[in-house]
């Protein structure tokens, strides 16, 4: 089968177009025929050697949509989706034709996406189903969500079917815009120092959760937090540290939560997708809009265009 694989890291010149092996399903695993796969910048970062654990060589690509061919056979011509961990990292991943993985390790696809929506919507979605749940967002959570990429807007639509109260961060006037044509309260970020007190005009006493998904606004953060409130991260600066008001944190009995997907294999990333999926078909989720669809084919370029900072969502079809 036709794959995308590389044998060092270090270089996205190291990634190949090739023909490698058709793989063949366990027991208790499936075959998946890829219709589509989200192209991640973690997909990227591993080609470039990020993370010190991936497996030589491997075929990369976390999310996925497609037609299970072979497996158990309840799921025998099923429609599917799926992500996580092991894909791309330590077991072959998505980015080729086909894919093997744990029969548990897929959902059924809802019927109101396409094999592209879904493939989009892995990672995003299951990084903000985790960060509202370990950050206790319910309804009527008062809830600032910092940017307004794949993952801040997942998590708006999220919580707004939990019920919460929502208000959006971003820093561009037409990003601004374009949350509050979306229906959401919205306010542009400038200065650190402004953040708490505009926050406070918002929801008095500060905000009971902040999903930052930036990782360049957690200081400012601590000072919008209402007492015992949680700011929710999935991003750091790029020499990893940061200065945290550590008093003014713990005087309002403040929590940090870490957010990362990285921790969840594919049957924990597949019980997500089933608990948020059939809001999709239930037209309560938004379907992705604007999609870029590329041939499997021309996938290094892609990769290429997503490490230089390619605002696009790319999903590879094979």
């Amino acid at each position: 089968m036709k794959a995308l694989q590389f044998s060092t890291t270090g270089d996205l010149a190291a990634l190949q177009y090739v023909d490698v092996p058709m793989p063949v399903a366990g027991a208790g695993e499936v075959l998946v025929q890829i219709k589509a796969a989200g192209l991640n910048p973690s997909d990227v970062k591993n080609v470039l050697g990020r993370f010190p654990y991936t497996t030589l060589p491997r075929i990369p690509g976390r999310d996925f949509a497609g037609v299970v061919v072979e497996g158990p056979q309840a799921l025998v011509g099923q429609e599917v989706w799926g992500t996580g961990k092991e894909l791309g990292f330590f077991a072959d991943g998505s980015h080729a034709q086909y894919v093997t993985l744990s029969a548990k390790g897929v959902a059924r696809k809802p019927t109101h996406l396409s094999f592209a929506q879904a493939a989009s919507l892995g990672v995003p979605y299951t990084t903000a189903w985790d960060a509202l749940e370990r950050s206790l967002v319910t309804a009527e959570t008062r809830l600032l969500v910092i940017g307004s990429g794949a993952v801040g807007s997942a998590a708006l639509a999220l919580a707004k079917i939990r019920g919460a109260q929502v208000l959006a961060a971003a820093r561009r006037p037409e990003q601004v815009k374009a949350l509050q044509a979306q229906g959401f309260n919205a306010i542009q970020l400038d200065n650190p120092g402004d953040l708490a007190a505009q926050v406070n005009a918002v929801y008095a006493g500060g905000a009971d959760v902040i999903f930052d998904t930036t990782g360049f606004w957690l200081p400012a953060a601590v000072p919008a937090l209402a007492n015992f409130g949680r700011i929710a991260i999935i991003a750091a600066p790029a020499d990893g540290h940061v200065q945290l008001p550590a008093l003014a944190l713990y005087r309002r009995g403040g929590s940090v939560v870490g957010i990362n997907s990285l921790l969840y294999g594919v049957e924990a990333c597949a019980a997500m997708l089933e608990q948020f999926g059939r809001f999709f078909d239930e037209g309560l989720l938004p379907l992705p809009e604007g999609l870029f669809e590329s041939p499997l084919a021309e996938g290094l370029e892609r990769y290429s265009e997503v490490n230089q900072g390619s605002g696009e969502k790319v999903v590879l079809v094979p």
